[in-house]
């Protein structure tokens, strides 16, 4: 579970009393601890080796709108099958056994673990989950996303609660989006950090002004991390448009190609877009110099957020 500052350890003693194996990646502990800064941000559960979800929801009410602290909160997940799973499973045991001494990776666990299973050879396309870590010098998350933006043809949409990007994201889908691919973003209409809420739109400016659509989803928070394009590409997982998910945490997503249900997603962007208020036009214009000198500052802070 979680990290440091995020964790309730009342609640994970709970857990423990009623039998619940749980495990608190880097606690807070005294002295310097190197992962202060990286929070395990993944979302996984798998059942059996068999079955597997991933996405955006952490076990908490207002992520299944049983509070409503922000509006209406808008997420999305994705449950997978076959051999896929077993990439869900070795990210999972990775985690765990980062946070304790008593590993589970000998072999005899891992034959347990990760069994060969036979599974129907009926399904079209591929599903490839994959995780991200800050430790290994790679950036998974945003090559996975630029590399969509770069194949994408007709057009390119994501959804994210945050948008705080690097200037070559910035510019790869300026790119696209001026050589006639349909860029849009989905952020959220009601923000749950209001000064990071200042940064994301801060961003709009760059992105407007080059054709890219910026939308803002009005019942509420927009927490899904997903993207779809030209009806065979997408992903969904854990992974933000933001520095703090692209470079500093640990992350996890499904990256799919020419799988029926990629029409599904799109649909769901369809719908979202209904509930939208589009703000490319308000942001596409020159602002004031007072206005343009504070979303620079703003900005000097987007690494740290």
């Amino acid at each position: 579970m979680g990290s440091i500052g995020f964790v309730n350890m009342s609640f994970a003693k709970k857990l423990e009393a009623v039998g619940i194996k749980c495990r608190i990646f880097n606690p807070l502990m005294p002295g310097l601890n190197m992962f202060l800064n990286n929070r395990d941000h993944r979302k996984i559960t798998v059942i059996d080796g068999k079955i597997g979800y991933t996405g955006r929801y952490n076990l908490a009410n207002e992520y299944f709108n049983f509070t409503h602290p922000y509006g209406e909160w808008k997420g999305t997940g994705i449950r997978i099958c076959g051999q896929a799973v077993r990439s869900l499973t070795v990210s999972f045991l990775e985690m765990w056994n980062a946070s304790s001494k008593e590993e589970c990776d000998s072999e005899e666990n891992l034959a347990f673990y990760l069994k060969d299973r036979n599974y129907p050879e009926n399904c079209a396309g591929c599903i490839q989950p994959y995780a991200d870590s800050p430790l290994d010098g790679g950036q998974v998350g945003e090559e996975v996303y630029i590399s969509m933006v770069n194949k994408a043809e007709r057009y390119c949409y994501f959804m994210t609660p945050y948008l705080i990007i690097t200037d070559e994201f910035a510019h790869a889908l300026s790119l696209e989006s001026k050589r006639g691919v349909d860029v849009r973003i989905v952020t959220p209409g009601i923000p749950d950090k209001k000064p990071i809420y200042r940064v994301t739109r801060s961003f709009y400016n760059v992105l407007a002004e080059n054709c890219v659509h910026i939308f803002e989803w009005k019942p509420g928070f927009c927490h899904a991390k997903m993207s779809v394009a030209d009806d065979c590409l997408a992903t969904c997982g854990t992974i933000n448009l933001d520095y703090r998910s692209l470079y500093h945490h640990f992350e996890n997503g499904c990256f799919m190609t020419d799988v029926p249900d990629i029409l599904s997603i799109k649909e769901d962007f369809d719908e979202t877009f209904k509930q939208c208020r589009e703000v490319t036009e308000k942001y596409s214009v020159k602002w004031s110099a007072p206005h343009r000198l504070s979303q620079m500052i703003m900005r000097l802070f987007a690494q740290l957020l």
